[in-house]
C-alpha cells in the first residue's frame, strides 16, 4: 500500500517496518510557522506553532495553513484534521497585533479576506476536523476554531472574541459564524463585552462540542475521528455540504439540497455495501465510492 505523507513525519512514522520502500512514500512540504503530521487512520494533525507568540495568526502563519488546507483537500490519503496549537498556554491567542497595527484600512480588508477564504476552506472541503483547543483560543484563533466540524476544548482553555479591546471588529468570520453556533444574544453577548469564557461555559452554550482534561485532549480528538472515519466518506461529505448549504438559505433551498444529496448517494458504491452490509448483520467496508 501507497500512502503520501505531507509535512516532516512524526517518529511514529518512522517505527520499524513503517518506512521500507513500496510501504510509504513521503513528500515533504516545509513550514516555518505549522507542523503538520498524517497518521495512520489518514488524519492530518495540524498544529500553529509558535509557541513563543502564543501561536498568534501572522501573514505566514494564515499562508501555511492555506497551503496545509489545499493539500487536505486534495490528498486522497487525507481523510480528516485535527488542528491544535503548540505548546501549554494557547490553541491560538488571535492575530498578530504587531503586524496589524501597521497595515492601512485597505491592507486590512485584504488581510480580512484572505483569512475567511483560508478558513471557509478548511470548513468546505467536505472532510471532517476537530479544532482541539488547548488554551487560550481568542479572536483569530477562536475563528478558526469555529471554522472546524467540532470544536473539543481542554478544561484549562478560555475562548473569546477581544477584538473590541483594540478598536477593531473580528474580521475571520467571528460575527457570522458565532451566532450561528450560540445564538444572537449569546453571540453579541461575547462580541460586545471582549471577555473570554472557560471551556466549561463554552461548553454550556454550544460554542464547543466537549470538554475534557488536557492530557486526554488529542486522544478525545482522534477517538471522534475514528469514530466518523468508520462511515461513507462520501455520505459524510454530502452531509456536510448540505447543513453548510442549508445554514446560508432558506429552509425550502435547503431542504432541495439534501434531496440532491439523498439521490448522489444512493449512486454510490458504498450505499450499496452499506445496505448490503446491514441486511447481512456485519460491518460495511466503505471505499469511498
Amino acid at each position: 500500500m501507497e500512502r503520501r505523507v505531507i509535512g516532516t513525519p512524526s517518529k511514529s512514522w518512522l517505527e520499524p517496518g513503517l518506512s521500507k520502500p513500496g510501504c510509504y512514500t513521503f513528500r515533504i512540504v516545509s513550514f516555518d510557522n505549522i507542523l503538520w503530521d498524517l497518521d495512520r487512520a489518514g488524519i492530518a494533525w495540524i498544529t500553529v506553532n509558535r509557541p513563543a507568540k502564543l501561536n498568534a495568526l501572522s501573514s505566514t502563519t494564515i499562508g501555511e495553513l492555506e497551503q496545509a488546507f489545499s493539500q487536505a483537500a486534495s490528498e486522497r490519503a487525507v481523510r480528516a484534521l485535527a488542528i491544535t496549537g503548540a505548546g501549554d498556554k494557547a490553541f491560538v491567542a488571535g492575530a498578530d497585533v504587531a503586524e496589524l497595527a501597521g497595515l492601512s484600512p485597505n491592507e486590512m480588508r485584504r488581510a480580512a479576506l484572505r483569512g475567511q477564504r483560508v478558513f471557509r476552506m478548511l470548513e468546505t472541503m467536505g472532510k471532517p476536523s476537530v479544532a482541539a483547543v488547548n488554551g487560550y483560543a481568542l479572536g483569530g484563533g477562536l475563528e478558526l476554531a469555529m471554522a472546524a466540524t467540532v470544536r473539543f476544548a481542554a478544561e484549562n482553555a478560555w475562548l473569546g472574541q477581544p477584538e473590541v479591546k483594540l478598536g477593531l471588529t473580528p474580521g475571520y468570520g467571528g460575527t457570522q459564524r458565532l451566532p450561528r453556533l450560540v445564538g444572537r444574544g449569546r453571540a453579541l453577548e461575547l462580541l460586545l463585552s471582549a471577555e473570554p469564557i472557560t471551556a466549561a461555559e463554552a461548553h454550556r452554550i454550544g460554542l464547543v462540542n466537549a470538554v475534557v482534561p488536557r492530557a486526554e485532549l488529542l486522544a478525545a480528538s482522534r477517538a471522534w475521528l475514528e469514530k466518523v472515519l468508520r462511515h461513507a466518506p462520501l455520505a459524510i461529505s454530502l452531509a456536510m455540504e448540505a447543513v453548510d448549504t442549508g445554514l446560508g438559505c432558506g429552509l425550502e433551498e435547503g431542504l432541495r439540497s439534501e434531496a440532491a444529496g439523498f439521490g448522489l448517494s444512493a449512486a454510490t458504491e458504498d450505499f450499496r455495501e452499506g445496505t448490503r452490509a446491514f441486511l447481512e448483520k456485519r460491518s460495511p467496508e466503505f471505499a469511498g465510492k
